[in-house]
């Protein structure tokens, strides 16, 4: 029987590490994991492109095959619900170098890479589609308020279990630093189960004192389950580093883990942000558990996120998104005794589970949150054929009818996001972005700003946050609406990523706590106008419209 691997936990400067902290030099970036696999991957699209070639040369029966079959593939394209931003760049690269294009756009359609994972969330999906039942009444008072709403509510319900919660407990948080403190005082009280899913974890101190508590509460025999992003394995994390975790009590997944193999597959990152406790709680929003979010250390200038804290049945939603994403590859789903954990609402689980388990009543004195209106919470999954994401956002534009504020740290738009921001702008609505001052990805950012001067002749007012960098994804609507999650006004999250957030309506002491963050953060920016745009750097402007080409695929 082979022995288990013994690994142990170090302390860095008083900080938790379950591995020892390397010294990064040029030698060990050159052989980094990221650059090994993106040496291999290369490798095989060369070998791909020069034996497609070779064929080319050497048999013309083939070369015509190729012909035939990429018109096949043009038509295809057309004929296919790609959106029209993606159609485009696909016809770019067909325009080309048609026949490496037409073989990875089968390749890609045809779902060979993540076929299983899409098979398996619709499964899941199915099986979970009434497992939170919605409430009529909430859904008549929506109705009655003749908002669209109850609309909207309908149209994501087709892709998942995402009913809306009436008079939930919910506070806003403006930074990471305030995050971070409320989600340490949250877990330290966890007494049944711990779930956390995230994009990224980087040891240091804001990982290494959570990691403290789920190693505490593993150890008093609290069921704790991680589920971190598989770019982590490739980026900051030891490629061992889940088992690490489970060494300690910790059941951990590494979701999407990269291979030296070109697949699919991994265009789909897990870029959710969740954190429940006990099903009493749960957390949402931008931030990720790594030092830049807390400005423990500075990265790009100051870093602005936000984030949202439940209390209620609608904690119920997020523990059933955290539940599919764990049970992809359990052979047998388990949700119980988790979906009908107590909610701590003052009444009882029998609503949502049929359970008469008495609920415990929430902590009084917490005057910060609100506790009217609705929470909708939802997510976003890139495998099945809806796009909630974009549609929530959509929606808000279009039915704005005074003011929308979003921030975003990324803005690359398709032509129903564009086409709607513009639309709400020349109808009168005030709307206003509000984006980094400082990049984290120096291509990003100029692709955002090759979208500036045609939202900006909209009437769209644009702002870059001067001390550093904006990583909020925020939505807010006529002191009525908003949404807070993990969702970025980008491609990758609306079309490629897992993505979740919840929609906020008439919670007016929460709303009224984004509308105050906006305001406080409005002053920090540069605006930019027509004449800030002709004195842009030409390499971003030239970089900005060169991306443009590729901007659906990143």
């Amino acid at each position: 029987m082979a022995k288990a691997t013994v690994y142990e936990r170090y302390y860095d400067d008083g900080v938790l590490r379950l591995t020892k902290r390397r010294k990064k030099g040029l030698l060990s970036f050159f052989f980094s994991r990221f650059w090994i696999l993106f040496f291999l991957m290369i490798l095989q699209f060369t070998l791909f492109i020069t034996f497609v070639n070779w064929l080319g040369d050497f048999k013309p029966v083939f070369r015509v095959i190729n012909v035939i079959f990429t018109i096949a593939m043009l038509i295809y394209l057309f004929a296919s619900d790609i959106d029209a931003s993606s159609k485009l760049t696909w016809l770019f690269f067909l325009a080309i170098i048609p026949i490496p294009t037409s073989l990875f756009l089968f390749y890609t359609r045809m779902g060979f890479g993540h076929r299983r994972i899409r098979e398996r969330m619709e499964s899941l999906s199915e099986e979970t589609l009434t497992s939170i039942p919605q409430d009529p009444a909430v859904m008549e008072r929506l109705a009655s308020a003749d908002d669209g709403v109850d609309a909207l509510v309908r149209c994501i319900g087709r892709s998942g279990c995402f009913p809306a919660y009436a008079e939930e407990k919910t506070l806003y948080f403006p930074s990471g630093e305030a995050f971070f403190e409320a989600a340490l005082e949250e877990l330290a009280k966890a007494e049944k189960f711990i779930f956390l899913e995230t994009f990224i974890i980087n040891e240091g101190y804001m990982w290494g004192k959570v990691l403290e508590i789920l190693m505490e509460k593993a150890s008093e025999g609290v069921d704790v389950r991680v589920i971190y992003d598989g770019m982590c394995g490739v980026t900051n994390l030891s490629m061992d580093y889940d088992a690490r975790l489970r060494s300690f009590g910790i059941r951990a997944k590494e979701f999407a883990p990269i291979h030296p193999i070109v697949s699919s597959s991994y265009n789909f990152r897990d870029h959710r942000k969740i954190l429940i406790v006990d099903g009493r709680t749960a957390f949402t929003g931008g931030i990720n558990f790594a030092d830049e979010y807390i400005n423990r250390i500075e990265r790009f200038g100051v870093w602005k996120d936000s984030g949202l804290m439940i209390r209620g049945e609608a904690v119920r939603s997020f523990t059933l998104m955290f539940l599919q994403m764990w049970n992809i590859d359990e052979p047998t789903p388990v949700w119980e005794p988790f979906m009908s954990a107590p909610t701590g609402d003052g009444e009882t689980a029998e609503r949502a589970t049929g359970s008469k388990e008495t609920v415990e009543s929430v902590p009084e004195g917490e005057n910060d949150y609100g506790s009217d209106g609705y929470v909708i919470p939802y997510a976003d999954c890139p495998v099945d054929e809806y796009k909630v994401g974009e549609t929530v956002y959509v929606d808000m534009l279009n039915r704005a009818k005074r003011y929308i504020y979003v921030m975003t740290p990324y803005l690359v738009l398709d032509g129903e996001t564009e086409g709607a921001l513009k639309y709400a702008a020349q109808r009168g609505v005030d709307v206003r972005l509000i984006l980094p001052g400082i990049p984290d990805k120096k291509y990003a950012f100029a692709l955002a700003k090759s979208y500036y001067r045609v939202l900006l002749e909209a009437g769209v007012k644009i702002y870059e946050y001067t001390p550093g960098f904006v990583h909020s994804k925020v939505f807010l609507c006529d002191d009525e609406r908003a949404v807070v999650g993990s969702i970025n006004l980008d491609f990758r999250s609306l079309y490629h990523n897992y993505e979740c957030a919840a929609y906020l309506y008439r919670v007016k002491g929460t709303i009224a706590g984004v509308r105050e963050d906006f305001e406080k953060t409005l002053p920090l920016c540069r605006e930019v106008t027509l004449e800030t745009i002709r004195k842009e750097k030409p390499g971003y402007v030239f970089l900005g419209f060169l991306m443009r080409f590729i901007a659906p695929l990143l």
